[in-house]
């Protein structure tokens, strides 16, 4: 079984990490985030993952070439010249995706973090015998999404209503799909959207069905996001009883700690914090909501919160890092400096505080 991630452009709502690597290399609960996808499309069988991707294709390509030894899965890109939006890639990859077998293929977005029940979508599919299927989530504000119109019973979709002003459903768009190779003549290789363009004709012509997934649900592709997805993703691992969970009498909550990373005495971490390999957290710190990317070194008594703190950064002894405080990597912020909501380059040393949020250059 194939599958195409769509990997896409430059990740601006997530600089400045996403300057040092492209997006999906980002970390996310100490692995980068499309790894979380690829395991999971390996754990059910999937042999061939095809990354569609518009920038850094070596980048991309010769991270996760460690990863294909590794996991024992086939990874290789579709690179589009231009950007070809949601559905164009299907058309580019189309040679990639096809193979004599006509067995369905999945479509991922690449920001998107669950608990991919991509076997319950397999069986899904063949019950209903459409032409797609596609993984459909509950929101509270379905008003700011494409809302999806369902028959809850047989899961048939009636159609797709954007940004509604009055209440239509709470059920959106996963970016999870399941698609049989038919899906492919009706895309044109040219800039066009599966959301927009492709899936209303399938559902027009009665042939899609939605299954709305279980457990959570976030699209991780901007700051405050990531860490409401770091908190569900954790919560998740809580529920399984998961052992890479960090025990202690300084940890509060769930915390990811890498086996590599050192904690000083006094401390206490969590709740919902990550923290990545060979990070240093000296003695008295203070860690909650945050994400400490491989080699960071945080000295003494510093306090952080509602941050992401980027690869191979310090944070100074007493300094104060909160309020969606984004680090980007090798930042260096100084003894008692505070920080509220900076948005900080690359490469940069932060000798004054931060009062309001900002971006510095």
């Amino acid at each position: 079984m194939k599958a195409l991630i769509l990997v896409g452009g430059f990740g601006t709502r997530l600089r400045p990490l996403t300057l040092s690597v492209p997006k999906p290399l980002v970390d996310f609960a100490n692995k980068p985030m499309i790894l979380h996808q690829i395991e999971a499309l390996k754990a059910i069988g999937v042999t061939e993952v095809v990354l569609a991707i518009n920038y850094q294709p070596e980048v991309m390509l010769n991270f996760l070439k460690e990863f294909e030894a590794k996991l024992g899965i086939k990874i290789t890109c579709s690179q589009e010249t231009e950007p070809l939006g949601t559905a164009g890639p299907l058309a580019l990859a189309r040679d990639k995706l096809v193979d004599k077998s006509g067995e369905p293929f999945f479509v991922l977005n690449s920001d998107v973090i669950s608990e991919y029940p991509l076997k319950e979508m397999i069986a899904f599919h063949k019950s209903h015998g459409g032409e797609a299927s596609i993984m459909v989530t509950k929101v509270d504000e379905p008003s700011k999404y494409g809302v999806v119109v369902m028959d809850e019973a047989t899961g048939h979709v009636d159609k797709f209503v954007e940004k509604p002003k009055i209440f239509v459903g709470n059920k959106i768009n996963a970016g999870i799909y399941l698609l049989n190779p038919s899906v492919l003549d009706r895309i044109q290789l040219r800039p066009t959207s599966i959301e927009k363009e492709v899936f209303p004709k399938i559902a027009a012509d009665k042939k899609l069905f939605a299954m709305v997934l279980p457990g959570f649900w976030m699209d991780i592709g901007q700051p405050r996001d990531y860490i409401t997805g770091l908190r569900l993703y954790l919560e998740s691992l809580r529920k399984k009883s998961s052992t890479k969970l960090a025990t202690g009498s300084h940890i509060v909550g769930n915390v990811l700690v890498d086996e590599t990373a050192t904690i000083g005495e006094g401390c206490l971490i969590g709740p919902d914090v990550a923290i990545g390999p060979g990070c240093v957290v000296e003695a008295g710190v203070r860690l909650s909501r945050c994400t400490v990317m491989r080699g960071v070194r945080i000295k003494k008594h510093a306090c952080i919160s509602s941050s992401i703190i980027g690869w191979h950064s310090t944070v100074g002894q007493w300094a104060r890092v909160e309020n969606m405080t984004i680090l980007g990597e090798d930042v260096h912020v100084c003894d008692e400096i505070y920080s509220n909501g900076g948005v900080v380059l690359p490469h940069k040393e932060i000798k004054s505080s931060i009062l309001k949020p900002e971006i510095v250059m």
